[in-house]
């Protein structure tokens, strides 16, 4: 029996027929035999897994969540926004440009573990609702996640202001990021999944949930930087002050590291009004 050829139905029935059988043919059904047999078979097996998850905690970002959203679409990549209970129209914004949208309880930490267990990507790359991926951004994933001991990236850091000072706060952010593999969660931070389940994911923190789970992953191998940059709305610099922003940042990044808890520095981190930039 030549199995797997367009010919078994007549061979069947000529063994039938010589061996003086009786025999019925049944309604047609479909024939497993290759890939694409099975995915007919059961079509959620026909839907291609991503390559990459993209995704967004926000609250309140209508103004920005669009043009993130827009910056983000790759074919490889499917996009989530995670919502935590926006009074404006985000979730309708973000539906329409196309994004997955859900909705959980307020809190960055919360929201981004929330859109990782939902992911279906085998990489996830955690984007801020105002800030912008740079161009052929998959690219840059992909390369830097490549070697052995590479365990996680990001990109470089840029802000979409122009005011003194900014560019010293960009170029510190960099070298930080690039000599000790420190980035923060604005530069978009990307690692696989199964690293990330591993790990418990983001600690369930105020703020800072970034630098926590990137000091974890340098304990398993290299936080790298990609050359591209990751450009973030600069409303927060521009209506509380360069110097003002940059100890704060500095404050409570020292306070992490010296064993502060977490919701003990998150008073001290001021959030900017809503539609000051972009």
């Amino acid at each position: 029996m030549a199995w797997g050829t367009h010919t078994v139905l007549d061979q069947t029935l000529r063994v039938v027929s010589k061996r003086r059988l009786k025999g019925h043919l049944l309604h047609p059904l479909t024939d497993v035999d290759t890939i694409e047999d099975l995915k007919e078979w059961n079509p959620r097996l026909a839907r291609k897994r991503p390559y990459l998850s993209v995704i967004i905690p926000a609250l309140n970002e209508e103004g920005s969540i669009g043009k993130t959203i827009a910056g983000a679409k790759d074919p490889e990549a499917e996009i989530i926004v995670v919502d935590g209970g926006s009074s404006d129209s985000t979730k309708v914004v973000a539906k329409e440009a196309g994004a997955q949208v859900m909705t959980t309880k307020k809190g960055r930490a919360f929201q981004q573990n929330a859109g990782a267990a939902a992911a279906a990507g085998k990489v996830l790359l955690f984007l801020h609702a105002d800030t912008l991926l740079p161009t052929r951004y998959m690219e840059h994933v992909f390369e830097k996640l490549l070697p052995k001991r590479a365990v996680a990236g990001a990109f470089r850091f840029k802000t979409d202001c122009r005011v003194p000072l900014i560019g010293a706060v960009e170029w510190m952010t960099n070298v930080r990021s690039r000599i000790f593999q420190l980035p923060y969660g604005d530069q978009a931070l990307f690692l696989k999944k199964s690293l990330f389940d591993s790990l418990g994911g983001f600690p369930n923190v105020p703020i800072a949930e970034d630098l926590l789970l990137v000091r974890a992953l340098r304990k398993h191998g290299r936080v790298r930087i990609a050359q591209g940059y990751a450009i973030t709305s600069g409303r927060r610099w521009q209506q509380l002050g360069v110097i003002r922003t940059t100890l704060i940042n500095w404050i409570i990044m020292a306070g992490c590291h010296l064993g502060v808890s977490p919701r003990s520095l998150s008073s001290l981190y001021i959030l900017p009004k809503k539609g000051a930039n972009r």
